[in-house]
């Protein structure tokens, strides 16, 4: 999964990423950033 990381400013491959539900419901991945291990979070969509 590929999330955009703001600190290397370019979209990098999700290192221990999972799925997480959001309070709103929505179904998000969260995960690390391989180079520099700034937190990535994606939204995934609905429940």
């Amino acid at each position: 999964m590929q999330a955009y990381c703001v600190k290397c400013r370019e979209k990098r491959d999700m290192v221990d990423g999972e799925e997480v539900t959001m309070k709103n419901g929505k179904k998000a991945m969260q995960g690390k950033c391989p180079e520099c291990g700034t937190k990535l979070f994606r939204i995934m969509g609905k429940a």
